[in-house]
């Protein structure tokens, strides 16, 4: 457990590292080519060569040959919440690739609890499937009760409710999940109170190419 978790953050850094490089050399190249006598020309960086440039490619590959290292031998999960899609890959290969919905990072009120608040985001970071479960059912948070202003239920039965998540659920820890929807139609927005939503020929897929411990890197 704790060497995957070592080889995930490994892999993110050294993916900034490329992605940071890579921005600095399109930064470079694109600089170069303005005329000394044009006004951007005042904000060209302090660097700007060709040598600095071949430099910049050669680490690029360095880095790039790194990673490929670092990438775990198992299929893992990538989300990406700002484009709201889903990739399942090993290696280089992307075996799935899925229209989801993440977090909408709306705010709620905890009633009497002073200034405390449910922020509705998708987390961010390193994760590890830790659940697999079929026809899954919700047991409803308080949120939920609230959001609709209800009173909260003190008994779990009242609390559970069925065929809402889809034919299957992948918990990755802290009740975010990966998990079916009724509402297709919003894939593809950030719409959802934190966990990950698919349709449900990608949530199978998924389920099929995960196991528990399948690392999932969201960002």
């Amino acid at each position: 457990m704790k060497s995957e978790r070592k080889l995930i953050a490994r892999l993110l850094l050294v993916s900034a590292a490329i992605v940071g490089l890579f921005l600095l050399a399109v930064s470079v190249w694109k600089t170069d080519r303005v005329p000394p006598e044009s006004p951007q020309a005042l904000d060209r960086p302090v660097v700007q060569d060709k040598a600095t440039l071949r430099t910049l490619q050669v680490r690029y590959k360095t880095l790039s040959k790194q990673l490929s290292q670092f990438t775990p031998n198992q299929p893992y999960i990538l989300v990406d919440t700002a484009r709201n899609r889903l990739y399942v890959k090993h290696q280089e290969e992307i075996v799935l690739d899925a229209i989801a919905s993440t977090g909408s990072g709306t705010i709620l009120d905890k009633p009497g609890e002073g200034n405390s608040q449910w922020i509705f985001d998708t987390p961010r970071g390193e994760f590890l499937i830790k659940s697999k479960l079929t026809n899954p059912t919700w047991i409803k948070p308080d949120w939920a009760f609230v959001e609709e202003g209800l009173a909260v239920p003190q008994n779990t039965a009242d609390r559970a409710e069925s065929g809402v998540l889809g034919d299957y659920a992948l918990g990755f820890g802290k009740g975010y999940f990966i998990h079916g929807t009724l509402y297709t139609r919003l894939l593809g927005k950030n719409v959802t109170h934190g966990c990950i939503r698919l349709n449900d020929n990608d949530l199978k897929g998924v389920y099929k190419l995960a196991r528990v411990g399948t690392p999932i890197m969201i960002f």
